[in-house]
């Protein structure tokens, strides 16, 4: 069964314990029986008892199930702990908050067992109304519920791998956050909606809920579960009716299918605060896009960004020439009413040397000239990514110069940095921040000693550490030279070579070889000597430092670059046309960052790519 979410059936029901709204996903519980039919193929003959297949009740069936789950459990929320009124099977026999907001509902009481336990439900209490979701989960996890249901300790043990928080933090379609309690006067439909955005959600179908305009930031659903605080139980009076007619147009386009197609955290915050209903919907004349499952209400604006990445390979050699790349790309957040078409020349094409262009299914691209991209698009609503690109840096390197790194003794090495930082570059562009760093993965630094032309320096374990630039004093509209002379001292050297079998990365300490003896007569350059004796037979670094062989000494720059892009994409927001045309600012920003931006040591050894041959 593949990770995601998808939702079984959702259920409405009343203050009167009546289902007044139901929906239920076909596509979804064909995927709910094979992998019950699979689950129970493969358990053995001890386990089962423990076999699985809970079919989707009628609402009459989980209607009686829900009354007879809150006169065991006090109320529609139920006691959360183990009390002297639990009985064993129960949620509250689990003992853990949590289980008021998700639940276990046995259909067919006078035959309870673990085929009739429909788990886990998530229940959202809200005006008159209770909703009752089921999200798809693999069958074991209905087993493991169940076997906690009627183990005879209570309690959560701390880092204990068969309790319900460990259970929960394994399935994706279930979050929560920490609810906070708001009034808000603003109208919307109750029930499904609320159910969605309540403490405890649907894979990332939660919130905190705030009167306030949804966050320009984009955010990821979160993929744990927290224990929400305790809600009100009694259902309030006073809610709007239930708009029937506004849930299923929402529920169609927000989850066809039953899979959500938008789980964003500030799409669902928003659609939360200002809600959904009748009105919302599209003019019949009107295609509602798949990428749009819902539409926008609120104060209108547009954002873009260009997003890019510089990565490099720095040599300062004669026989290897210098590489840099960029990859970018368009970020948009369209905050626009209806369903409206949005259109611009995109310029710099020419200029960055487009070397491959991908953009969102929502746009179009009509029209193409030397340096300009005409592009339209019905943005979807939230932060998403208009256009993808790989292009050449217009502007030559920020950063350039060379790195060098020369052993004097088996634990001693000299090293030499001179740089140009924006070298070329002019006002807007703004270096932000700017570091350097000497990772040594198999050495352990004990001290270095220097001093650069600017900057400071720290150190860690394995690694030396040159700040040149700090955030708060960027560097705008002139150019630096930074050199930083120094040495660093490691901890005695123990040469280590690869075993025998050369399995795994696994490693063992060896004397040098006569091999190693008979050479080290021969040298003359004591460098190479020592430089040859650490590399023999050494194992690569560990995985996150793929680069990093013992042999391949480099130096990592990060920074970040703000006031224009460094391939010359750009946007003109006088430019953007809306139609229908509404008033909406337009607002354009740039960011650039490091990716591997690498000074490769100009002394010893580096990997490049072979030239191809004419």
């Amino acid at each position: 069964m593949s990770g995601g979410c998808s939702i079984r059936a959702i259920w409405i029901l009343n203050s009167l314990d009546s289902v007044v709204f139901s929906r239920r996903f076909p596509v979804v519980e064909k995927r709910w029986q094979a992998a019950c039919k699979s689950e129970n193929e493969n358990a053995s003959e001890e386990s089962f008892s423990y076999a699985v297949y809970s079919l989707l009740p009628a609402d009459s069936e989980l209607a009686s199930a829900f009354v007879e789950r809150k006169q065991r459990e006090g109320s529609a929320r139920g006691f959360g702990i183990r009390v002297s009124q639990s009985s064993k099977g129960s949620d509250s026999w689990v003992d853990d908050p949590i289980t008021r907001h998700i639940v276990g509902l046995y259909i067919n009481k006078g035959e309870e067992g673990e085929n009739n336990l429909l788990w886990p439900l998530i229940l959202h209490i809200k005006g008159n109304y209770f909703v009752i979701v089921l999200p798809l989960v693999e069958p074991r996890y209905l087993k493991a519920y169940t076997r906690l249901c009627k183990r005879s300790d209570c309690g959560n043990a701390i880092g204990a791998d068969d309790s319900l928080s460990s259970l929960l933090l394994d399935l994706p379609s279930i979050t929560g956050y920490e609810p906070e309690v708001v009034v808000s006067a603003s109208p919307s439909v109750g029930g499904l909606l609320d159910s969605l955005t309540g403490s405890i959600g649907i894979s990332g179908i939660s919130s905190r809920a705030k009167p306030v305009a949804a966050p320009v930031a984009s955010s990821v659903p979160s993929n744990t579960a927290v224990a929400g605080a305790v809600a009100a139980d009694a259902p309030k009076i006073g809610s709007r009716p239930l708009d029937k007619d506004a849930l299923r147009t929402f529920i169609s386009s927000s989850m066809p299918f039953g899979t959500p197609l938008d789980l964003s955290y500030s799409n669902i915050f928003t659609i939360k605060v200002n809600g959904f209903s009748s009105s919302d919907l599209p003019p019949p004349d009107l295609k509602q896009p798949a990428w749009k499952p819902y539409l926008y209400k609120g104060k209108q604006r547009m954002l873009f960004t260009v997003h890019e990445t510089i990565h490099a390979a720095m040599y300062d050699r004669d026989e290897i020439p210098d590489n840099i790349s960029v990859s970018g790309q368009i970020n948009c957040r369209a905050e626009l009413e209806g369903l409206p078409d949005v259109s611009f020349p995109l310029t710099g094409l020419n200029t960055a040397h487009v070397e491959g262009l991908s953009f969102h299914p929502c746009a179009q691209v009509p029209e193409h000239h030397a340096d300009k991209q005409a592009v339209m698009f019905s943005p979807p609503l939230g932060n998403f990514v208009l256009m993808r690109y790989q292009a050449t840096c217009s502007l030559g390197p920020p950063i350039k110069g060379f790195y060098q790194l020369s052993m004097v003794s088996e634990d001693k090495g000299a090293f030499l940095f001179k740089l140009h930082l924006m070298e070329g570059y002019k006002a807007p562009l703004t270096m932000e921040f700017c570091t350097v760093s000497m990772p040594f993965p198999r050495r352990r630094v004990v001290s270095f000693d220097g001093t650069p032309s600017i900057g400071t320096v720290s150190t860690t374990e394995h690694s030396v550490e040159w700040k040149i630039v700090t955030s708060g004093r960027g560097l705008s509209g002139r150019s630096i030279e930074a050199t930083f002379p120094g040495t660093v001292t490691f901890a005695p050297w123990q040469t280590q070579r690869l075993s025998s079998s050369r399995s795994g990365f696994g490693i063992i300490a060896d004397e040098d070889s006569d091999v190693e003896t008979q050479n080290s007569n021969n040298v003359v350059n004591i460098e190479d000597f020592l430089m040859d004796k650490m590399s023999n037979d050494l194992p690569p670094a560990d995985l996150e430092e793929p680069f990093c062989w013992q042999a391949y000494e480099y130096a990592k720059v990060s920074f970040k670059i703000v006031g224009a892009s460094l391939s010359g994409m750009s946007i003109d927001p006088k430019a953007v046309s809306i139609y229908p045309a509404v008033k909406a600012p337009v607002d354009f920003s740039t960011q650039v960052t490091s990716g591997d931006y690498i000074l490769w040591n100009t002394l010893g050894k580096c990997p490049s790519a072979a030239a191809e041959k004419a």
